[in-house]
């Protein structure tokens, strides 16, 4: 029954996009963000490293004080979060790993950084192991419980995922309306998932906590996008960027909607060539490549494919960009044995419907359809509702003979393109 009602939802809400679609306007204001894309100093970064160079000098002349160990990997931290820059991540882990050392693993605070460090990593299972010493410790143990919701999310442990929710149950708690957001919008009740954030960004403005407060922008702007509220997940960005200009997440969500919703691509990379020079992260490059493919311009796209393939080629980023580098190889014939290696590995590692909808698209690529539907239908339908994944599954219904069940993916998906992108409309109408 539940996952009826869920079903219902989203053709609900698949509807209600696909009636708004024709009413397409004219959302953003270039005068409204140029001053963003026009910066000359990054002052968030340059106090992080600041930070981080005072505590490096204070470690030197006592190398023994691991809280100072702490403070850098903070620093590393916010580094990584302004610049993309992954050496700043693997730092960061370094010193965590030096002040748990040094405290024999039995900071629970410590391990509780540690257990962040490896989510930003997607070492799911590794942050697991570490918040289960945490969690034995005892120390704040709400805010262990906190951290715990988000390892068994992303490892699709939902009755976990539960179970914490109920421990740490407060609806005037910004930890917890983060959380139970988080929770309704996996399992494909958005509006639930904007109520709850909604809630939680009042609660963060009382605090005036300018960190949280962007990040809950930034958040509520992306679940705006997904109910087809444009002109307020438009706003939402720009709230975030008012805090802190040199926000790149925000500026590419500005530049998904000038892009997929109004259409205009050239507009759309003006806005994140200027991302690119700020923050280093590789999935920039593919989004980049995804519009000079709409653009037709081939030579574009090839150049910003090998951008993301020459920085993901670095080992320290592990498995991070698992999901982006499976959906590239298992289009093209050379790398599709690839994407299905890639995606064995991150269904091993994060057991989620959305991996497994990975390991089914790579072998509907590699031409084993029974394989493909098996997956499906044991771990993805019904279990997931993002647009992509129920994308893939209505061309593997199709290919499996099920042209009526693909048919009514297909009605569903027409209206989720702006969440999927202008390039998915042809691939929606050729299912």
């Amino acid at each position: 029954m539940k996952n009826i009602q869920l079903f219902l939802l989203f053709v609900t809400f698949a509807i209600t996009i696909s009636c708004n679609k024709q009413e397409t306007k004219q959302i953003t204001n270039a005068n409204e963000y140029q001053a963003y894309l026009q910066l000359d100093q990054n002052k968030a970064l340059q106090t992080a490293n600041e930070e981080l160079t005072f505590w490096e000098n204070k470690l030197a002349k006592t190398p023994n004080q691991y809280p100072y160990n702490l403070k850098m990997a903070s620093a590393n931290s916010q580094i990584f979060q302004l610049t993309g820059d992954i050496n700043q991540l693997k730092e960061a882990e370094k010193n965590l790993v030096i002040a748990n050392e040094k405290t024999n693993y039995n900071s629970a605070g410590s391990l509780r950084s540690l257990a962040k460090n490896y989510i930003s990593q997607h070492r799911f299972k590794e942050a697991l192991e570490v918040l289960t010493k945490a969690e034995f410790n005892g120390e704040k143990l709400q805010e262990t419980h906190y951290i715990l919701v988000d390892v068994h999310l992303e490892l699709g442990n939902l009755d976990k995922v539960e179970k914490y929710l109920s421990k740490i149950k407060n609806l005037k708690d910004f930890d917890y309306l983060i959380r139970v957001s988080k929770y309704n919008d996996h399992i494909g009740n958005l509006d639930k998932a904007i109520e709850y954030l909604e809630s939680a960004l009042e609660v963060v403005k009382s605090t005036n906590n300018q960190s949280l407060l962007q990040w809950n922008y930034t958040n509520l702007a992306d679940y705006y996008g997904h109910a087809g509220r444009i002109k307020d997940s438009y706003n939402g960005y720009l709230k975030a960027l008012a805090i802190n200009p040199n926000n790149s997440y925000a500026k590419k969500g500005i530049a998904w909607i000038v892009y997929s919703y109004e259409r205009n691509p050239t507009e759309a990379l003006r806005i994140l060539e200027t991302v690119t020079k700020e923050n280093e992260s590789p999935d920039y490059h593919l989004l980049k490549a995804e519009i000079a493919a709409f653009m037709g311009n081939m030579v574009e796209k090839e150049t910003q494919t090998k951008m993301y393939l020459s920085k993901v080629a670095n080992e320290k980023y592990g498995a991070m960009y698992a999901k982006y580098s499976v959906l590239l190889f298992a289009d093209e014939t050379i790398n599709s044995l690839k994407a299905l290696e890639i995606a064995k590995t991150e269904v091993e590692a994060r057991p989620t419907a959305q991996s497994y909808d990975l390991l089914a698209w790579s072998y509907y690529k590699n031409g084993n359809i029974k394989e493909a539907i098996q997956i499906s239908k044991n771990h993805v339908i019904g279990k997931t509702f993002e647009p992509q994944a129920l994308l893939h599954t209505a061309y593997i219904l199709k290919a499996n003979g099920d042209q009526i069940e693909a048919q009514k993916l297909k009605t569903e998906l027409l209206g989720a393109i702006y969440e999927l992108g202008p390039n998915s409309e042809q691939e929606i109408k050729n299912i």
